[in-house]
């Protein structure tokens, strides 16, 4: 709009520019209506927001993607192995169902779910999503207070036997995700559940063989709950605290010497030298009398091969089942030989039981391996951790 101060505008240019005006600014509301309703509309055709994407450093059997529309899990190793790979789409609830050929589609966030391994709880409750899990087998086993007053409350029905789910009451139950642990591809349990509808999908955390991978899984369960910040702090902070421990055993000026396991029915099993159990040995700066052995799974070997070699470790930690030196002697006499017997130097984690029984060690230890290495390391490097209290590990009695 022009403005004179000196020349007086007659009436028609008067009314022409005010006309012009008028007009211009009818257009330019019409276009700032026009945009502000094509951004609105923009808006509510957004596809709702799937989880984002999660970074796995240290674990070797699974993945997770993020898809325009969805999340990808791809599990490449549920056991060992397996000559096959698993790949489950999770899609937040009221979107639709990408296309595509997945092993499971599960709507997120769960809420409800059945889980088939203790190692699998720890998590749940890390993520404080616990009161989602509405059914587990062999509930017996089951340490951790939190879950097992859920139990004790009938919030988690018993299912019977892994290898043989009952399947009628995980149907009456009608949860949105089965996490399933199995050895191969052959559970019969599980394709009946598939049939009906309930997906089923598989965890292969104790398949990892270091003990960070293991822990890492807890980044597979966050994209079912939408929980994958709360996730990636949690495993971060267990990578400190093991990394730290595991600085300060390196600067001990000992190194002593290790065995392990223990005779069952005349073979003495023991970890393999690239198992996840010679590793934390390994980082607790001790000197594993197999680190050289190449297996990641465990050693089977006559007592006569152990004693020759081990009679003058300095430790001998995690011996099978035995709880107290009496039943070692009522095994073998020759146990008392060991160095590690005379010096009273044996260490395990038989003794922490939940309140049915079940070994901790078994459920947690997965899920905290900086816990299991700061075990290690009080009572290897006594010097290192004073103000530490162990977890997992006790002397034999």
């Amino acid at each position: 709009m022009t403005f004179v101060s000196k020349t007086k505008l007659n009436t028609f240019d008067f009314m022409k520019n005010i006309k012009a005006t008028f007009l211009s600014v009818s257009i330019a509301l019409s276009l700032l209506f026009l945009t502000v309703s094509c951004s609105e509309k923009t808006k509510k055709e957004v596809t709702p927001a799937v989880s984002q994407t999660i970074e796995v450093t240290y674990a070797k059997g699974f993945t997770v993607e993020n898809k325009d529309t969805y999340t990808l899990i791809t599990v490449t190793k549920p056991w060992p192995n397996a000559d096959r790979t698993f790949t489950y789409a999770l899609i937040p609830k009221g979107t639709p169902t990408p296309t595509g050929e997945f092993d499971a589609v599960v709507q997120t966030p769960v809420e409800n779910l059945v889980v088939t391994s203790t190692t699998h709880i720890p998590s749940l409750e890390a993520l404080a999503v616990e009161n989602t899990l509405v059914g587990f087998p062999d509930t017996q086993y089951v340490s951790s207070p939190k879950t097992r007053a859920r139990i004790d409350n009938g919030l988690v029905k018993e299912l019977g036997i892994n290898e043989s789910i009952n399947t009628e009451t995980v149907i009456d139950l009608d949860p949105d995700v089965v996490i399933g642990f199995s050895i191969n591809n052959q559970n019969k349990t599980y394709a009946t559940l598939q049939k009906t509808g309930i997906p089923v999908v598989y965890n292969g955390d104790w398949a990892e063989e270091t003990p960070l991978g293991k822990a890492e899984w807890i980044k597979f369960f966050a994209p079912f709950f939408n929980k994958e910040k709360e996730a990636d702090s949690i495993f971060s902070h267990i990578v400190t605290e093991y990394n730290n421990a595991k600085q300060l055993a390196a600067a001990s000026n000992t190194k002593p010497t290790v065995v392990s396991g223990a005779m069952y029915r005349d073979v003495w099993y023991l970890p393999g030298g690239r198992s996840w159990m010679a590793q934390f040995l390994a980082d607790a700066n001790t000197q594993y009398l197999w680190s050289d052995n190449n297996d990641t799974g465990s050693l089977s070997l006559n007592f006569e091969t152990v004693y020759d070699k081990a009679i003058n470790a300095d430790f001998w930690l995690a011996p099978g089942q035995f709880t107290a030196y009496s039943q070692l002697l009522d095994e073998s006499a020759s146990y008392k030989n060991f160095k590690a017997f005379k010096n009273k130097n044996i260490y395990t984690f038989s003794n922490t039981k939940g309140a049915t029984g079940g070994l901790l060690y078994y459920e947690l230890a997965p899920s905290r391996p900086d816990l299991v290495l700061k075990d290690l390391i009080y009572f290897t490097h006594p010097n290192v951790l004073t103000n530490y209290t162990p977890q997992f590990f006790k002397p034999l009695e």
